[in-house]
């Protein structure tokens, strides 16, 4: 895992118009989020903040637990859902593009399917409210309809009842 450590920031890049973070001398991750899309508080405190790190760590850890994505995209996967977390300011809903799910197995993982008209992917849930799921795309593309799609690591707001449970049988034989 690539550790957080003080010299870590956020950048607003006007160039790129796109958050960047600061990692060391050698390397920077560039976020999918345009300036436009931020809150006031990255252009005030860039520092990549305790709150940040400890997200960020969380994040790692509850995906490195599944083995699925090597260490490298885990770690990306963390890091832009730090900065959806607390650098994007809020999204409205746009449910309309998925099926509502019907089962009966309630989702208990962060880890979460959406389907759309188009496709089905693998999302992962960075803020849950009692209705509705800030929910980051883990898909390369993501199909919304025949027109619309979201890039890797886009973010969109769901209902809750639109999203789907996956990899429940793979995390309950792996921790049984």
């Amino acid at each position: 895992m690539l550790q957080a450590t003080k010299q870590w920031q956020w950048i607003a890049c006007a160039n790129k118009n796109r958050l960047l973070l600061d990692l060391n001398d050698d390397m920077q991750l560039c976020t999918p989020y345009k300036l436009r899309q931020l809150t006031d508080c990255v252009f005030e405190n860039p520092r990549f903040s305790l709150e940040d790190a400890a997200f960020y760590e969380q994040v790692y850890n509850y995906l490195d637990g599944f083995e699925l994505y090597k260490p490298a995209q885990i770690c990306q996967i963390a890091l832009n859902a730090t900065a959806v977390k607390f650098h994007l300011k809020p999204v409205l809903a746009k449910s309309w593009f998925f099926e509502e799910y019907t089962g009966t197995q309630p989702s208990t993982e962060a880890i979460v399917k959406l389907t759309s008209k188009a496709q089905t992917g693998e999302f992962l849930i960075v803020e849950h409210c009692p209705d509705a799921s800030i929910c980051l795309n883990l898909n390369e593309t993501f199909k919304l309809d025949d027109n619309l799609s979201l890039e890797q690591f886009e973010v969109i707001r769901v209902l809750n009842n639109r999203v789907h449970p996956l990899l429940l049988e793979q995390y309950q034989s792996k921790s049984a």
